[in-house]
């Protein structure tokens, strides 16, 4: 994670400041390696989607109207939501053969991804697609900007519980300070995304649609301080 020196400097000043002899060269003798973790659940406040239209066709050309009429229509729908993006998908189109081998139809399908922070506007847009779009796919996550927030508070809660556990590990083998030789601070996450008949967001569908149900769930975010400190006896 590339962290500005702004960002660098609170975080790691305690550090060095704990260690009278911080700006000592380290001598290689009396070193300890060690991991500090914490985790926190954080709510998934983003939800993905994609949608999708399959058909068939003796022509590709009939079977390019189809398509292209099904996703731009699904745009139309998607403008009324504008908090929701919309983007296109993936597109294939291949051919089907007779016994002789030679092509007697097409068959191809078109995609839109749906991403927003606004889950009850995209349960509704899906709703509403669902009447001509196939829904594929469907994930809940922590977003980028949420992401950051946390992992900015996280990794200064992971820097003091790595001097928590340098202090401890100092005190239990008899020494008098310590020198910090090196540490990395890394994150990582975890998604919880069940799908249940019951939820926190229900899909507002059309008269010709019936309702889906989900939840968002969770995730655990989780920032590690790996290092290593220099017992000073």
């Amino acid at each position: 994670m590339n962290l500005s020196k702004k960002q660098i400097a609170p975080i790691f000043a305690g550090l060095f400041a704990l260690s009278a002899t911080a700006n000592a060269e380290p001598t290689g003798y009396n070193q300890i390696s060690f991991t500090s973790e914490v985790k926190t659940e954080v709510d998934n406040d983003e939800v993905q989607a994609t949608m999708s239209k399959k058909a068939q066709a003796k022509d590709a050309k009939r079977l390019a109207t189809t398509l292209n009429s099904a996703m731009n229509n699904a745009m139309k729908v998607a403008k009324r939501y504008p908090t929701v993006t919309v983007t296109t998908g993936q597109n294939s189109t291949y051919p089907s053969y007779d016994k002789n081998g030679k092509i007697n139809g097409w068959t191809g399908q078109a995609s839109i991804n749906i991403k927003s922070t606004d889950l009850e506007a995209t349960s509704e847009l899906i709703a509403n697609l669902q009447e001509n779009l196939v829904l594929g796919n469907l994930s809940f996550g922590v977003s980028e900007t949420r992401k950051d927030e946390v992992k900015k508070q996280m990794l200064v809660k992971a820097s003091k519980a790595f001097q928590q556990q340098a202090k401890t590990l100092t005190s239990a083998w008899g020494a008098s300070s310590y020198n910090v030789v090196n540490v990395q601070l890394n994150t990582g996450s975890s998604y919880y995304q069940p799908m249940r008949e019951s939820g926190m967001y229900a899909m507002k569908a059309s008269a010709d649609v019936p309702a889906q149900e989900f939840e968002s769930g969770n995730s655990t975010i989780t920032v590690t301080a790996n290092g290593t400190i220099e017992l000073v006896k």
